[in-house]
Formats: structure tokens, C-alpha cells, sequence
């Protein structure tokens, strides 16, 4: 207590950064030589550069020549007022001191009055009180209109105060005043405060006008610095490492530059290294493999689908896709440019499908159309994971043609498609498509739905709709509504078909071989599991990587 009373006393006249200036109290003009004497006396010549800027003064140094001379500072509060410094730098140096046990720090606080605007206010214009007893006292009898119209607010907090300490009484619609002359004291202890930031007053008095919002209460910390352990006048900074440079021969080095010329940092061999993040699964790859295990738990087997590069004659023409089909412009694909064209394909089969876009079979009349070779050949990235399910059939078909037998296959993929589309919060230009098909003799449209409910019920949506579509390799085809509990509506999820003969027969599959298939994205299952309302959250250079670390198992 006798240490928070003394700082009060003795650091009242200064003021706290971002308040009222405060007026330091007049010393007498004896005590200004004596005074000034002492301090010189008891300073050391480079604490005494009282004028030195900040920028100009090492702190570190003035802080240790003072310790050197005094033993301690008596609080770093008064220090830095003393040598025009700015508080926080000192506590700055102190700090970086305190770590190589330069200096002991023992901390201190003082409490702190200072002006609010209205304190000022009143500072300069008396109280309101003391404002409308003027105004009565210089007219002998004032209309309240009057006086409200004179003094504004300040008439109507006055009058409660004089009418209380029977200043003034009223008479009508007019009052007037019982007493000459009152000391404003209000006034009075706004001037102590000013002057002494509190010290020494009252606290009933303080706390009223903290109560009338004329000053503001403050808690000023600070530190009282003596020697520390390692205490030296001159800062010696520790290395941490030991580098090449320090080694050799001490004749031959500079002085200071040898490693026995050094102090080392001390090193806590029992503290803990920072523990290692590994790696995580990135939330499409925990839905992803989810999807794996119950399409594999339904009987499928997994395609190959790490070739991202195709040529348009797998990607589009195996499957029955016409050369002139809007979703091969550049608008809606991205072609290669080195190198443009595949190598090969497929030679028999090649002309088995030009003649089937040409002149049709199999029960179609074709396209009629001059089918290119440069446009089949020609290289892009695959716009559908379908082009993997094509080269499968086709070796299915390669299979029946050398054993004479045909085996129903299950297969699936999910893996990175891309399209050439304008990029919002549902669309980039990547994705993930998950593909399934189904190749036995005579399935029908209902082994299809079958298949398409038993997957859709192992994630989690058990209320299905189909609706009629078009594809060009599918026929029929349908579209995949699910209900969202959340949304309350129906969504699409997904699309779904038979692939048509005029893709199967030229690949060699026997007649009565139907394939039923049906594809879906990874992103939006994804995005509903993990409540990802921006695709752009979820993959790209804007997610969030402690987000999509700390996200759960895909578990449906």
C-alpha cells in the first residue's frame, strides 16, 4: 500500500497517454537549483541527455549507467518522463534485459484521475450551479424561459442544484436568487485534479465527480528495475548457434569473433519440440473413400482412371457422340495443344465406329455425317470419366471375341473431370465424377433404379424421384432427384441410363448384352455433408486448411 500511495504521490503530475494534459504543480524558485543540482549529481552524464530523442538515446545502455549508479530506478514511469522517452519503449528494453537476467522488474500501479471534455468544460465555464446563480444574481429576478434560452441544458442541471442548496428560490415563472456569492467547489477539486491527477483528494469527492462524468478513473502500471543476476554496464548479446565462422584458430581470428570470446544462449534440453501435423485427408478424398467401400461392398470393381488426357475419339465418338455436338467447342472442353493428336486407336474398331456415324447399324440411321479422323484423333482433357468406362467394355468385348464367353462385370470410378464453365459458387472448372455401370444379359430399366436406390440408401437419401432425359449415349435416360430434409425440396443428384446399341455392337458385345450406368458429382454430396456452402471453400487456393484438417470422417 505505502508503494502504490508514494507512486501516487509522486507521479500525479503527469498525465496518461490519450488524456487531459496535466498541469505539474509549481515548485518554489529556491528549491529549482537544488533541485536540479541533485538530479545532476545523482544521474550519470549519458542519463542526463534529457533533450536526446528517442531515436537517438540506446535505451538499453541508459537504463544499465543508470542501475550502475543508482542500483535501481525508483519507477520507469518518472524515468521516462525524465529523459523525454516514450514509456513502452522503455518497458521494451526492460523486457529484452529481463531475458538474459540483465534486471529484476517489480511491478507497480497508480491510480489516476484526469479531465473528461465535460470536466474541461466546466473547468473553464464554473458548474452549472454556479452558471445560473450568476445569471440570477446579475439580473435580481430571471424568467426560466429566459434563463433555459440563456444557458440551454446547463440551466436545467443548475436550477436542481441551487434550488437543493437554497440559492435561489422560485417566484412564479421567475427565480431568484437567496445568496451573492458561493464558492463553486466543484470547480475547485477540477483544478486539484488537473494539477495533481487526484493525489491527495478525497475519494467521496473524486467518486462524485467520476459519478457526474466530469473525470475519468485510470490504472497507470509501471516498474520499479533494480540489478539483476547477470548484471553487467555493457549489454553483451548471447549467440545461439555455433557457426563455421567460429571455429578455428583464436590467434588468427578477430577479437570478439572467436567461440571462447562468446556467450551462448543456454539450451533446455528437457523442453518439448513442437509436435508434428502430419498429413490429413482432404474432406472430398474422407467422402470419396467412404463412397469406395460401399460401391466395392455392392460387388463393383475399380477402373483405371489415372490417365486425365483422352482423345476426343474415346471421350466422344466411342460413344455414339456426334462430331458436331456442342460439348466438343472449345467453349465447353479444353483441348491440348502439345501434343494435339493421340498416337492411336483401335484401328478395326475405329472404322466399325466411323461406319456407325456415317451410315448407321445395329438398327440406326446414323448421323449421315463425313466422319474426320483429325477431329477424333485430336487430345483433350476428358470432360467424363465415361471415356474409362468405354475402353473397359471394349476390352469386355475383346474378351467374348477370344473366349467365346461372355462374364457380367461390375465396374466403377471416381476420379477428376474438367469443362470449360464459368466458375460460381456450385461450378469450377474440375470436378469429381463418381461413375457406376453394370454389363449382363437383358437388364431392363428396373434393374437400373434397383441399383441406382440400393446405392443412394447406403449414403443416406432414401427418398428418390426419376425424370425422363436426353444423352446422346443413353437411351432411355433419366435424371436423379433426392429430397433434402434440410432445404425441404427436391435436387438433382445425379444421371442415369442404358447405354444405346450403336455404342455397345461396334465394340463386339454380344446382342443381348445391356449396360446399365449412372454418374454423379463427389463435390456436392460433399458439400451437403460438411454444410460447404461455397464450392470455393471447399477445393482451391481460398479454403481453409485447419478447417478441412480438423473435419470428421465421412461416416453415412
Amino acid at each position: 500500500m505505502s508503494v502504490k500511495l508514494e507512486a501516487t504521490r509522486k507521479f500525479a503530475a503527469y498525465s496518461l497517454p490519450g488524456s487531459a494534459p496535466a498541469v505539474p504543480p509549481p515548485a518554489p524558485a529556491a528549491s529549482k537549483p537544488a533541485a536540479a543540482a541533485k538530479a545532476k549529481a545523482a544521474v550519470p552524464a549519458a542519463a542526463t541527455a534529457s533533450t536526446a530523442t528517442a531515436a537517438a538515446v540506446d535505451v538499453e545502455a541508459l537504463i544499465l549507467n543508470t542501475l550502475a549508479s543508482l542500483n535501481e530506478i525508483a519507477d520507469t514511469w518518472d524515468f521516462a518522463a525524465q529523459h523525454q522517452l516514450d514509456h513502452q519503449e522503455i518497458v521494451g528494453a526492460i523486457k529484452s534485459l529481463l531475458v538474459d537476467f540483465y534486471v529484476v522488474d517489480h511491478p507497480l500501479s497508480a491510480t489516476i484521475w484526469s479531465l473528461t471534455d465535460e470536466g474541461k468544460d466546466v473547468l473553464e465555464k464554473g458548474s452549472p450551479e454556479i452558471q445560473v446563480l450568476r445569471a440570477v444574481s446579475a439580473a435580481g429576478s430571471i424568467a426560466i424561459n429566459t434563463l433555459n434560452a440563456q444557458l440551454g441544458e446547463v440551466a436545467k442541471i443548475g436550477m436542481g442544484v441551487c434550488m437543493k442548496n437554497k440559492w435561489i428560490a422560485k417566484k412564479g415563472d421567475n427565480v431568484e436568487a437567496l445568496v451573492s456569492d458561493v464558492k463553486d467547489e466543484t470547480t475547485a477539486q477540477l483544478q486539484q485534479v488537473a494539477t495533481t491527477a487526484g493525489a491527495g483528494m478525497n475519494t467521496n469527492d473524486l467518486n462524485n465527480l467520476k459519478k457526474r462524468k466530469l473525470v475519468l478513473q485510470n490504472t497507470r502500471k509501471s516498474y520499479r528495475i533494480t540489478k539483476g543476476a547477470d548484471f553487467r554496464e555493457k549489454r553483451v548479446r548471447k549467440v545461439a548457434d555455433l557457426t563455421k565462422a567460429m571455429l578455428g584458430k583464436r590467434d588468427e581470428m578477430g577479437e570478439g569473433t572467436h567461440w571462447s570470446d562468446l556467450s551462448f544462449k543456454a539450451v533446455n534440453l528437457n523442453a518439448m519440440g513442437a509436435p508434428p501435423t502430419g498429413g490429413c485427408f482432404h474432406p472430398l478424398m474422407k467422402v470419396r473413400a467412404e463412397f469406395r467401400r460401399i460401391l466395392m461392398d455392392m460387388g463393383f470393381e475399380e477402373m483405371p482412371t489415372n490417365r486425365w488426357v483422352e482423345s476426343s475419339f474415346w471421350n466422344f465418338d466411342s460413344l455414339f457422340q456426334p462430331q458436331s455436338h456442342p460439348a466438343r467447342d472449345a467453349h465447353d472442353t479444353f483441348f491440348i495443344k502439345s501434343p494435339a493428336q493421340a498416337l492411336s486407336v483401335p484401328e478395326d474398331y475405329y472404322e466399325v465406329v466411323k461406319n456407325t456415324h456415317e451410315k448407321g447399324g445395329f438398327g440406326s440411321i446414323g448421323y449421315g455425317c463425313v466422319f474426320q479422323r483429325e477431329e477424333a484423333m485430336k487430345n483433350l482433357l476428358r470432360t467424363h470419366t465415361t471415356a474409362i468406362s468405354a475402353q473397359m467394355l471394349y476390352r469386355l468385348a475383346q474378351s467374348v471375341k477370344e473366349t467365346g464367353e461372355f462374364t457380367p462385370k461390375k465396374y466403377f470410378s471416381i476420379d477428376r473431370v474438367f469443362r470449360n464453365e464459368a466458375m460460381d459458387a456450385t461450378h469450377l472448372c474440375e470436378f469429381h465424377q463418381v461413375e457406376g455401370f453394370v454389363a449382363d444379359r437383358n437388364l431392363t430399366l428396373g434393374n437400373l433404379i434397383g441399383v441406382i436406390k440400393t446405392f443412394f440408401e447406403k449414403i443416406g437419401i432414401t427418398q428418390l424421384r426419376f425424370k425422363p432425359a436426353f444423352n446422346p449415349y443413353t437411351e432411355p435416360s433419366m435424371e436423379i432427384f433426392g429430397y433434402h430434409p434440410e432445404l425441404k425440396k427436391w435436387t438433382e443428384i445425379g444421371n442415369s441410363g442404358i447405354f444405346r446399341p450403336e455404342m455397345l455392337r461396334p465394340m463386339g458385345l454380344p446382342e443381348d448384352v445391356r449396360v446399365i450406368a449412372w454418374g454423379l458429382s463427389l463435390e456436392r454430396p460433399t458439400m451437403i455433408k460438411y454444410r460447404i456452402e461455397n464450392i470455393r471453400d471447399l477445393f482451391g487456393h481460398k479454403a481453409d486448411l485447419n478447417k478441412q484438417r480438423n473435419a470428421p470422417i465421412a461416416r453415412f
